[in-house]
């Protein structure tokens, strides 16, 4: 039997029994990028051309050509496989909360955090050139970008629809070219697509941020000296009680700062619980050292994932 394609964007939904790699050459092609000569100019993303992931591999990176994924697990894949240099990979959102599936990725992706960056979420309403925010009858996005705008969805008394992604809504509204139906993405979409902006910054809250981590196959080597350090690292506990409460009291009793400390199953036991955690300072700072080996005594499995500088919008959030 033939093996059929069904289309998720502007890829098609690459066959199961393809591998990562194989997933990654039919991207390429399509795209037109060749491999090996551009690897080292390439950083991956999940999404499609024109997605906020797109656009802010563009702003950390923008001597650099983004590569389009499918999939979190294709857009680790391209690193790894050598088809591109490094990953850019939303985390957490302001408004939606952390982001699916990256915790459980992170730790197997084979890579390593060498930095972070923030993103204010800039939503836009787009349409067929011509249009009228009147004119529309339908708004096409991502589930996320669509709640983020209810308010405004709402006011205009538009249907919402739910797309798999954002950009991709906007290249279906640029193909179908009908004026009642608009799309919310970003504004770089729009202008990849050919679509009139009607409206920018349509979302409901002003502090819509997500933040991304930077991926390389190699960790970055940074000096303890260097201010402003973020380590980040995940656990598992021993099944013994209070195994989470000790663990962490290595980090009160030797002062350091823990900014992020979220817990998810593994293996599909409720019982098997995971911990991503981020602390200040770097790990061959005493105080952190003693911190780890005391979480170590404690823990079946210690693994850090990066240690990387914080980024100056952590000190803007904090009133620094």
């Amino acid at each position: 039997m033939k093996p059929s394609f069904m289309y998720i964007g502007s890829f098609p939904a690459i066959p199961h029994f393809l591998t990562a790699g194989a997933k990654l050459a039919l991207t390429e092609w399509k795209l037109g990028i060749s491999s090996m000569a551009t690897a080292k100019t390439l950083i991956a993303f999940q999404g499609e051309t024109g997605a906020n992931s797109d656009l802010a591999c563009r702003q950390v990176r923008p001597e650099m050509t983004t590569l389009p994924c499918n999939t979190f697990e294709d857009t680790f894949a391209a690193v790894r496989c050598g088809r591109a240099a490094l990953a850019l990979i939303p985390i957490d959102n302001s408004v939606a909360g952390r982001v699916a599936d990256i915790h459980h990725l992170l730790p197997d992706s084979g890579l390593h955090i060498i930095e972070e960056h923030f993103q204010r979420v800039e939503h836009h309403l787009l349409a067929v050139k011509g249009s009228a925010i009147s004119d529309l009858i339908h708004v096409h996005s991502h589930v996320h970008a669509l709640n983020q705008c209810r308010n405004f969805i709402k006011n205009h008394c538009i249907n919402p629809v739910v797309h798999v992604d954002t950009a991709a809504a906007a290249r279906e509204i640029a193909e179908r070219g009908e004026r009642e139906h608009g799309a919310i993405a970003t504004g770089l979409a729009g202008e990849i697509y050919g679509l009139d902006s009607l409206q920018a910054n349509i979302e409901d809250a002003d502090h819509n941020t997500t933040r991304f981590l930077l991926m390389s196959p190699e960790p970055l080597e940074i000096s303890m000296d260097t201010p402003d350090v973020v380590t980040s690292f995940v656990f598992r506990v021993r099944n013994v009680p209070a195994s989470l409460y000790k663990s962490m009291g290595g980090f009160a009793t030797n002062g350091v700062n823990m900014t992020k400390l979220e817990s998810y199953m593994v293996g599909g036991e409720f019982s098997a619980t995971q911990f991503y955690a981020e602390v200040d300072g770097h790990p061959t700072q005493q105080a952190l050292q003693y911190a780890m080996e005391e979480l170590e005594f404690f823990s079946s499995e210690v693994r850090i994932l990066g240690v990387f500088p914080a980024h100056p919008y952590r000190k803007v959030v904090n009133g620094k």
